[in-house]
């Protein structure tokens, strides 16, 4: 009979911490997270919000809220 390779089980515990970790800083960021770690379609990640302002139109200044 084969033994229980603990220091996998240990490794994929380690790995689903990480990726929950990974997760919940995404969600925090603003963005949405589908189940393969890639953002969601339709979500907009903190970097393409401030990529698109800054290329807009860069002579005027931006608007006050």
């Amino acid at each position: 009979m084969a033994t229980p390779n603990y220091s996998y089980e240990k490794r994929q515990r380690e790995l689903a911490k990480k990726r929950k970790v990974e997760e919940k800083r995404q969600r925090k960021i603003g963005g949405k997270v589908d189940g393969d770690g890639q953002p969601a379609e339709g979500g907009e990640t903190a970097e393409g919000d401030s990529a698109g302002e800054a290329t807009a139109n860069p002579d005027t200044p931006p608007a006050a809220t």
